[in-house]
C-alpha cells in the first residue's frame, strides 16, 4: 500500500510522484499498451491517405481519363463527397461511443471503410467513385470519434499528451505512403495507376479489423457503466504490471471515479445542450469549435487536396516533379508534428498555438506575395520561393495545428460530454472541409493568387483568438484538465476526493510491482 501523499489543487505534480521510474521499454505491460494505442491511433493515418491520394490523383492522366476529366465543380464534388459522408454519421457517432464503448464503433468504421475501398477500387464510373467516397467517410466518423478518446483514457498518466498529440500527427503517416504511392504508379499504363492506390487505403482498417476484439476497454467507459473491477484490472494490468493497490493505479481509478461522480451531480442525464449550459462549457466549445474552423481554414486545404493546382499558378506542371514534391512535403510535415507532439507538455500548449499561428501569417503571405510576382513577372526565383514559402508554413502549421487539435480538445471536455463534444469538433471540421474542398477549386480558377488574400485576413484574425482565448493546460491529470475550465475549486475537489478515497496522505510513496509475466507475486522495490 501507498505510504502517502500530499493531497492538494496544485495540478498535475502529485500524481507526478507516483509515476514508476525507468523506461517504458524495459516494462513489457506498457510496451503491449503502446502497441494497443498505435492500433487505434492508424485510424488517422487512414484519413491522411485519402486526402494526399486525392491530391495524387489528380495529376494522373489515367484517373482524369477514367472520369471524364473532372474540374470545377464536379472535381470539388469528388473530393468533398467524403467530407459528407462523414457528416451523415456524424449525429450517430457519439450515441456509438457512448453507448457501446470505445472499441465496437472502432471495429464498425473500419467494416464500412474495407466495403468503401473495395467499391472505390473496383469503380468504372463517377457515380461509383461517388459512393464509395461517401461510404469511406461515413466508416471513418465512427472511428475517428472513438479512437482518439480511447487512446487519452489508456495511455500512462505521463504520456497521455505526447501519445494523444501522435493521433492527428500520424495524418502525415498516410500522407507520406499515398504521395509516394501515387508518385511511382503514375508510371503504370493500365487503370491501376489510380486503382492501386486505392487498394492501399483499406490497409489500416484491415489491421482494425483483424486485432481490435483483443484491445482493451476504456477504464473511464467501464466505470461510468458500472464495471468498476474490469476498470481497476485494466489499470493494474497495463500501468502497474498487475499491481491493483498500488499508489498510481489506485489515485487514478478514484480520480476516474471522483470526476464521473461530480459531472453526475451535474446533469443525471446529458443532452447536446449541457455542452454549451455553463459558462465552463461554452468557454471550451468556443476554442473547440473555434480550433476546428482554424485548422481547415488557415489556407492548409489549398495545399491538402488541391497541390497541383497550386503548381499550376507557379508554372509547375510535370506529374513527377508535382508527385515529388508532394512526397517531400509529407515526410516533412510529419517529422515536425512527431516532433512538437513530443514537447507539448515541455513547452506548453498555448506557447506552441501562438508560435503556430504567428509563423502561419508570416509565410502565408510570403506565399502570396511571390505567386503575386510570379503572376506579374514569371520569375523562376518567385516561382522557387512559393515552394520554400509552402514548406516554412506547413512547417509551422504542424507546430500545433496537426498534433494538438485533437489531443487538446478531448482533454478539455469532461468524460460526459467528452463523446459529444468531439462530435462536433469533428462536424466544424466536416463543414470547413466541405467549403475547403468545394469552393476552393472554383475560387482557385476564377482568382488564381489573389484568393490568397482572403486567407492573410483571416490568418491575422485567428491569431487574436488564439491571444485571446486559448488556456493552457500542460501537465495536469486528464480529470483535472476537463475540470480546469469550471474553477480550481473543483480541480481541488476531485484531487481531495480521490487522493482520500485511495488513502494517500503525508509522507513519502512507495510503488511495489509484480513481475513482468504478469503473475501476482509481489515484489519490494526501493523506497523513494
Amino acid at each position: 500500500m501507498a505510504g502517502g501523499l500530499v493531497a492538494t489543487g496544485g495540478g498535475g505534480g502529485d500524481i507526478n510522484a507516483l509515476i514508476h521510474p525507468g523506461s517504458w521499454t524495459s516494462n513489457s505491460r506498457l510496451i503491449k499498451l503502446n502497441l494497443w494505442i498505435l492500433l487505434l491511433l492508424i485510424t488517422s493515418s487512414t484519413n491522411g491517405y485519402d486526402g494526399s491520394m486525392m491530391n495524387g490523383l489528380q495529376t494522373l492522366k489515367q484517373w482524369k481519363e477514367a472520369f471524364n476529366n473532372p474540374s470545377g465543380g464536379m472535381l470539388g464534388l469528388l473530393n468533398c463527397i467524403q467530407t459528407v459522408g462523414a457528416l451523415a454519421a456524424t449525429p450517430l457517432a457519439p450515441y456509438a461511443t457512448d453507448g457501446l464503448g470505445r472499441r465496437i464503433p472502432i471495429l464498425f468504421g473500419a467494416t464500412i471503410m474495407i466495403v468503401g475501398t473495395i467499391v472505390q477500387t473496383l469503380s468504372k464510373n463517377v457515380g461509383a467513385f461517388i459512393g464509395a467516397r461517401f461510404c469511406i467517410g461515413f466508416g471513418l466518423t465512427f472511428a475517428a470519434n472513438a479512437a482518439p478518446l480511447l487512446v487519452t483514457e489508456l495511455a500512462y498518466p505521463s504520456q497521455r499528451a505526447p501519445l494523444t498529440s501522435m493521433y492527428n500527427s500520424l495524418w502525415y503517416s498516410g500522407a507520406i505512403v499515398a504521395a509516394w504511392t501515387t508518385y511511382g504508379s503514375f508510371r503504370i499504363n493500365s487503370s491501376w495507376a489510380w486503382r492501386l492506390p486505392s487498394v492501399l487505403q483499406g490497409v489500416p482498417s484491415v489491421f482494425q479489423v483483424a486485432l481490435m476484439w483483443f484491445c482493451p476497454e476504456s477504464p473511464r467507459w467501464l466505470i461510468n457503466n458500472g464495471r468498476e473491477a474490469e476498470a481497476l484490472k485494466t489499470l493494474a494490468y497495463y500501468h502497474a504490471r498487475g499491481n491493483d493497490q498500488d499508489p498510481l493505479v489506485q489515485f487514478e481509478y478514484n480520480e476516474i471515479k471522483e470526476a464521473i461522480a461530480l459531472d453526475k451531480q451535474v446533469a443525471e442525464s446529458v443532452g447536446w445542450v449541457d455542452l454549451f449550459k455553463t459558462q465552463g462549457n461554452r468557454k471550451r466549445m468556443r476554442i473547440i469549435i473555434a480550433l476546428a474552423f482554424f485548422s481547415q481554414w488557415s489556407g492548409n486545404g489549398l495545399v491538402s487536396y488541391y497541390l497541383n493546382r497550386v503548381f499550376d499558378t507557379i508554372g509547375i506542371t510535370s506529374v513527377s516533379t508535382q508527385n515529388l514534391i508532394n512526397g517531400i512535403l509529407q515526410i516533412f510535415n510529419f517529422i515536425v508534428a512527431i516532433v512538437a507532439g513530443l514537447l507539448c507538455d515541455k513547452i506548453g500548449r498555448r506557447t506552441l498555438f501562438i508560435s503556430s499561428n504567428i509563423g502561419m501569417l508570416v509565410f502565408f503571405c510570403m506565399q502570396t506575395i511571390c505567386s503575386a510576382r510570379y503572376a506579374i513577372s514569371g520569375s523562376t526565383a518567385a516561382a522557387n520561393s512559393v515552394i520554400a514559402a509552402i514548406f516554412l508554413y506547413y512547417g509551422s502549421y504542424d507546430i500545433a495545428y496537426t498534433p494538438l487539435i485533437v489531443s487538446y480538445t478531448v482533454e478539455i471536455l469532461p468524460y460526459h460530454l467528452r463523446a459529444k463534444g468531439f462530435t462536433v469538433f469533428n462536424f466544424a471540421i466536416s463543414l470547413s472541409l466541405i467549403f475547403n474542398q468545394y469552393a476552393n477549386p472554383i475560387a482557385l480558377d476564377a482568382l488564381g493568387w489573389k484568393y490568397y488574400l482572403v486567407y492573410c485576413v483571416w490568418l491575422a484574425f485567428e491569431l487574436g483568438f488564439i491571444l485571446l482565448f486559448l488556456v493552457e493546460t500542460k501537465n495536469r491529470t486528464l480529470e483535472e484538465t476537463a475540470a480546469l475550465f469550471d474553477g480550481d475549486d473543483k480541480v481541488a475537489e476531485i484531487h481531495a476526493r480521490a487522493a482520500a478515497d485511495a488513502h494517500i496522505g503525508g509522507g513519502k510513496v512507495r510503488t511495489p510491482s509484480v513481475d513482468e509475466k504478469g503473475e501476482n507475486d509481489m515484489i519490494e522495490q526501493q523506497r523513494h
